[in-house]
């Protein structure tokens, strides 16, 4: 009689208490998790009070100062007119504008060797960049003192600008079947400018 009860008892056990453990361990791993997951959460909420409270402590002035540093986006119609704004007190017009459609595929080409030895099984990984570039093209006219003078103002612009090269040439002219050399060259410039990428 007592075996009968004690193989009544463990069949009881594996059939209905075992199963039934089981879940209850399973409910507390997964209440454990989520209250893991919610104290991370509160974590990043007083993480972005505390980024969003610096972020509103910012003077605005420096906040336009900053996007037009780095802008969110390309906008080259404005860049364009911000460097036609610069050359205007230099008496140069801008001509023959080109750009073409920047892309967000922009990235970083790094070289890393599995035996240390550059040159040896070298294994090139592409890395983002959190910014993309813009070029642009453009070609204007003026004496050499009113280039220097609109290359500096340009360099010193808010608005990050890398001249990426300059090709000049002379202007001659002609006078009564003679060409005569001018003080007014054309300038061909090349440069970049970048944008923060969201």
């Amino acid at each position: 009689m007592p075996i009968i009860l004690i193989g009544i008892a463990i069949a009881v056990f594996f059939t209905f208490t075992n199963p039934i453990f089981n879940d209850i361990s399973t409910l507390k791993a997964q209440v454990t998790s989520y209250d893991e997951a919610l104290n991370n959460s509160k974590a990043l909420e007083n993480e972005r009070d505390k980024l969003t409270q610096k972020y509103n402590s910012i003077n605005p002035e420096n906040l336009t100062k900053l996007a037009k540093l780095l802008p969110e986006n390309v906008d080259n119609i404005r860049l364009i007119l911000e460097i036609e704004q610069i050359a205007a007190p230099h008496n140069m017009i801008l001509k023959d504008v080109k750009y073409s459609t920047p892309s967000n595929a922009n990235s970083v080409t790094s070289a890393s060797s599995s035996n240390g030895v550059l040159g040896g099984n070298t294994v090139s990984k592409s890395v983002p960049k959190d910014y993309g570039i813009f070029e642009l093209e453009f070609s204007t006219s003026g004496t050499y003192d009113n280039f220097i003078n609109f290359t500096k103002d340009l360099e010193s612009n808010l608005r990050i600008v890398d001249i990426s090269s300059v090709e000049f040439s002379s202007e001659g002219s002609s006078s009564g079947g003679k060409s005569t050399t001018s003080d007014i060259y054309k300038y061909n410039f090349k440069i970049k400018t970048y944008w923060l990428k969201n």
